[in-house]
């Protein structure tokens, strides 16, 4: 009896440690098309469609936790959070902890970003002294020398959506976007009136990483991004927010 009882035991805590939920950052800086916020939670977008489905097809529950940018990092060092999504390696070069990085997911250029105009292209460079709109927190390498110069001047929103609502109203001649954001945006103007992209800063592949811990099923995550890539299934959810091609 004792026996089976010890047995009932490690059936009950195995299932839990099965059902522990999947513990996905959120920075309060993203806006529609990547996550839409509700009474400060998470409800739709790309990336938590992305998120939520890995989970899912993982076998736990999806658990979002929303943190200021500044915050992102300290929680995944700190093992509150496990999962961070939309990052590049190169946004962390100090990055300490022992974490695994999925394979690239997406592709996502910086965009400066006008009002309509006569010009088709600009040279970030040859700007007269001028706010440009940014997000707060962000960093954008190709422009941080003129930052740090004083040629050009941050304007920083809380987050990519105000940026372009702050450029659309004309508080600023350009802007950063990233092409998500601005294609998202640019659905609910008339052509006419459409922002445009004049230039682009940089482009490069954004993916997960992932705490390497024992608790948390690492390998089945990146297996899954890897099906979900190859699949085509994060493609059909990012043309299902912005259509077209992603």
């Amino acid at each position: 009896m004792r026996l089976a009882l010890g047995a009932l035991l490690l059936i009950s805590l195995n299932g839990a440690a099965a059902e522990a939920p999947l513990r996905f950052v959120v920075p309060d800086s993203w806006a529609m098309p990547m996550v839409q916020f509700e009474r400060g939670r998470p409800t739709q977008g790309i990336l938590y469609d992305v998120m939520l489905s890995l989970a899912t097809q993982v076998g736990v529950p999806a658990q979002f936790h929303v943190l200021p940018r500044g915050r992102v990092q300290s929680a995944m060092e700190h093992g509150e959070v496990d999962v961070r999504c939309y990052a590049a390696q190169s946004w962390l070069p100090n990055q300490s902890g022992d974490y695994i990085w999925s394979i690239p997911l997406w592709t996502q250029p910086d965009l400066l970003v006008s009002r309509p105009a006569p010009q088709t292209s600009v040279v970030p460079a040859s700007l007269p002294r001028q706010s440009i709109g940014t997000v707060l927190g962000y960093s954008y390498p190709t422009l941080e020398p003129l930052f740090d110069a004083n040629q050009l001047l941050r304007d920083d929103a809380r987050n990519q959506e105000q940026v372009l609502e702050k450029l659309h109203a004309g508080r600023n001649r350009y802007a950063v976007s990233n092409q998500w954001s601005l294609d998202w945006f640019n659905q609910r103007l008339m052509p006419e009136h459409q922002l445009l992209s004049v230039a682009v800063l940089q482009e490069q592949s954004v993916g997960c990483y992932v705490r390497n811990d024992p608790k948390v099923p690492v390998q089945r995550i990146l297996r899954t991004l890897v099906r979900m890539k190859m699949s085509g299934e994060i493609d059909d959810i990012i043309r299902l927010y912005i259509g077209g091609k992603p």
